[in-house]
């Protein structure tokens, strides 16, 4: 075979493959590749959309980080609700999971019941929840002082504000909770009946059996629930505007994060510098932020769990 031949045929294999990858590669070019460049480039420009944008160095970035008064308390209410919030969504997904799986009869009505409250619009829930919780006409506080216990704020208490947050997450659970029942079921039996022969508790066979079966799982609904907890925009926004009394109205500006700029989160800060005050550079800056922030928590992760494969082989 001559070595024109050769080429042709290498040619047309490399040909054949880039046909195959067109879709994503153009996929990835469209959404991903060019939002990315243009938001950079736009970091550094002074530009309100409706006027060519103009280079402006790094004074976007200076702004957002020393002048902006709604940067840092977004930033920490972000990561807050980033490590507590993602932390219980897990935790109790996965105990309700367990639960499921070892109940004899019934569990098809559990699992329904369960998982039905993640159905419901996150306005809606973020309403509902807004109402059962007022301080002052809420059946939740009504219940904790007819038993002689404290009565929070809530949603109107810069303190509890993101416990509320939190509670409303945990209450929408049903998504992790059928992605970990799915994985329990899949977990071989026969480890479990070997592990009682030898006489493990169950606190033991959780740990040496259930857990590194479903570890792929867990990182899965960590990684995930983190990069949806950096998007997380509608429930805060929501709460703080209708505990606030701000319902909306022509000629009405609502400043995000109430109360005391504690359901703040980064997304709004975006919509805020954005939308409100027609700053895209600035708003930019936050964006990347974002996507910083999420590349870092996820690659950490992701480092840490293949040391932890590593070292359990």
């Amino acid at each position: 075979m001559t070595t024109y031949t050769l080429q042709a045929k290498r040619r047309r294999s490399a040909l054949r493959t880039a046909a195959f990858m067109a879709p994503w590669l153009i996929g990835f070019c469209v959404f991903f590749a060019y939002p990315l460049i243009s938001t950079v480039y736009f970091s550094f420009t002074s530009y309100d959309g409706f006027t060519a944008p103009e280079f402006s160095g790094t004074k976007n970035w200076a702004y957002v980080f020393q002048d902006y008064p709604l940067f840092w308390p977004a930033l920490r209410n972000t990561l807050w609700l980033v490590v507590v919030m993602v932390s219980c969504r897990v935790v109790f997904g996965l105990g309700i999971g367990l639960l499921i799986t070892r109940i004899k009869s019934g569990a098809g009505v559990f699992r329904t019941l369960f998982y039905l409250p993640y159905l419901a619009p996150p306005v809606a829930a973020t309403l509902a929840f807004v109402f059962l919780l007022n301080p002052g006409t809420g059946p939740a506080n009504s219940l904790l002082g007819a038993v002689g216990l404290p009565t929070p704020g809530w949603f109107t208490d810069a303190a509890w504000s993101k416990p509320a947050l939190t509670a409303l997450a945990v209450w929408g659970v049903g998504d992790l909770m059928v992605i970990f029942m799915a994985a329990l079921l899949d977990v071989p039996k026969e480890q479990y009946e070997a592990a009682e022969l030898d006489g493990a508790t169950s606190l033991q066979r959780f740990r040496h059996i259930t857990l590194p079966n479903i570890s792929p799982i867990i990182m899965f609904a960590v990684v995930t629930g983190i990069i949806q907890t950096m998007q997380y925009y509608t429930q805060p926004f929501v709460a703080g505007k209708v505990a606030s009394g701000v319902m909306g109205g022509s000629g009405q500006q609502f400043e995000p994060g109430y109360p005391d700029k504690s359901t703040l989160t980064l997304p709004q800060v975006v919509y805020n510098l954005g939308f409100q005050r027609f700053d895209y550079g600035s708003a930019c800056v936050v964006a990347l932020v974002l996507f910083v922030l999420a590349m870092a928590f996820t690659a950490l992760l992701m480092r840490r769990r293949s040391g932890l494969i590593q070292a359990g082989d």
